[in-house]
């Protein structure tokens, strides 16, 4: 299991101190200095991406430096690359001068970030910022087989600043550093209409027909929250209604040089329910959506990850309607999809959005995923974390079954209907 837990700085005892991602090149000419790796899309703006890069004045004396913001579809494995076969695609890419620097660095506008690294890091630190447009895809990889090597399917973004006689030039690797970045999308703060949908079927020989609706109480879920799907059916038909099937569908839009799609199940339960001729049935079923549940499903969307962290699968994409036939990359939908049998098949879709909450909109903030627990809606927290010095978002790696017995700490359980009773009392802040 991995809980993640999020401090805002509402609170003065858990406020945390700025986390600075900080990596240099082989030779230790350039280093890129950022405040943070993951940048949100707000649908209407997109936070822009802003750091600073510092140099070693001798090694890259002669010399420019440049740094460049890149998304890149990757299709294919590096070895094919090697071949002569480039299974990529630069979606988007932007390249800046920053040294020798093209205006005086006191004049330019900067943001708080840029100005505290400034500070620290001296005169040959040198900002520099991109914007990103409206028409990029967020970072979504697709889930390889367990005999996959090296680098999947994905799209990736990518900072890289390098020294160079111009921008064009490739640059040597051991004067070059990458710094992986991701473009993500949370959950809108202001929900949609709930969200269902119906059909009606007839049938020859039958003078009445078959009605089926399917709702859902709310249009955003949080990964890893069950969802409560509510069918509603009466067959006034002379054909009996089986094999009632209750499942959850991953629709992914792979936009390159054409349009593919991809429908993945993710949670289903089949059931023996049926609705006899002349009957009605009203239930309410409940899916929970895991990765955990989907560990073999070769090529199932995941949420674009750094390094070798654990992710979740690939949240909802929220694209405006003016920029979505320009969108390349990836685009991932979900639907509940409720199916059943009567001289052919009965079918209902109901899309819903599955995404992460904002974290900076709830000031505390944790998520449970994978693992195996009684209810989705518990949550475990150890006081040895609380009394800990977190620090922006941090992530703790859980054993794969039951809770974690520690050494130091007391564990506390409560649901997500008591966060905000315990939110900042004396209970909660141990």
């Amino acid at each position: 299991m991995v809980l993640e837990g999020f401090f805002s700085k509402d609170s003065d005892i858990m406020s945390p101190k700025h986390v600075i991602y900080k990596k240099l090149s082989r030779d230790k000419s350039v280093g890129v200095y950022m405040g943070r790796r993951d940048f949100v899309d707000h649908c209407d703006f997109v936070d822009p991406v802003d750091g600073v890069v510092l140099l070693d004045p001798e090694l890259t004396k002669g010399k420019k430096v440049y740094v460049m913001l890149s998304c890149t579809f990757r299709y294919g494995r590096d070895d094919l690359d090697m071949l002569g076969m480039a299974f990529r695609r630069d979606i988007f890419l932007c390249t800046r001068q920053v040294y020798p620097p093209l205006q005086d660095r006191d004049r330019s506008i900067h943001t708080k970030i840029q100005e505290r690294l400034l500070r620290k890091l001296g005169n040959n630190a040198y900002p520099f910022f991109f914007e990103f447009p409206d028409n990029l895809p967020c970072s979504v990889a697709l889930q390889p087989a367990a005999t996959d090597v090296g680098k999947h399917c994905a799209v990736e973004f990518e900072v890289k600043a390098f020294c160079a006689d111009n921008q064009d030039e490739k640059g040597q690797k051991r004067s070059t550093v990458r710094l992986a970045i991701r473009k993500v999308q949370y959950a809108p703060e202001k929900g949609g209409p709930v969200p269902s949908n119906e059909t009606t079927c007839e049938f020859m020989m039958s003078d009445k027909p078959l009605h089926m609706s399917v709702s859902l109480d709310k249009e955003t879920y949080y990964h890893g929250e069950p969802i409560n799907v509510s069918v509603n059916i009466d067959n006034s038909s002379s054909k009996d209604m089986k094999n009632i099937t209750v499942s959850v569908e991953q629709v992914t839009n792979v936009v390159l040089y054409s349009n593919d799609k991809y429908v993945k199940s993710v949670a289903i339960e089949e059931t023996s329910d049926s609705v006899p001729s002349g009957t009605s049935l009203k239930k309410v079923y409940t899916l929970c959506p895991l990765l955990d549940s989907n560990r073999e499903s070769r090529g199932l969307a995941l949420d674009g990850k750094l390094k070798h962290e654990d992710t979740n699968l690939a949240s909802s994409t929220i694209v405006k309607d003016e920029v979505l036939k320009e969108v390349l990359g990836m685009l991932v939908a979900y639907r509940v999809v409720v199916r059943g049998t009567a001289a052919g098949e009965v079918a209902v879709e109901v899309p819903f959005l599955l995404m992460h909450p904002e974290p900076s909109a709830g000031g505390l903030l944790f998520r449970l995923s994978g693992g195996n627990y009684e209810s989705a809606d518990e949550f475990y927290i150890l006081d040895c974390v609380l009394r800990g010095k977190l620090t922006g978002m941090s992530v703790f790696p859980f054993p794969s079954s039951g809770i974690p017995q520690l050494k130091r700490g007391k564990q506390l359980c409560f649901t997500l209907s008591s966060v905000k009773q315990f939110f900042f009392s004396e209970t909660f802040l141990i």
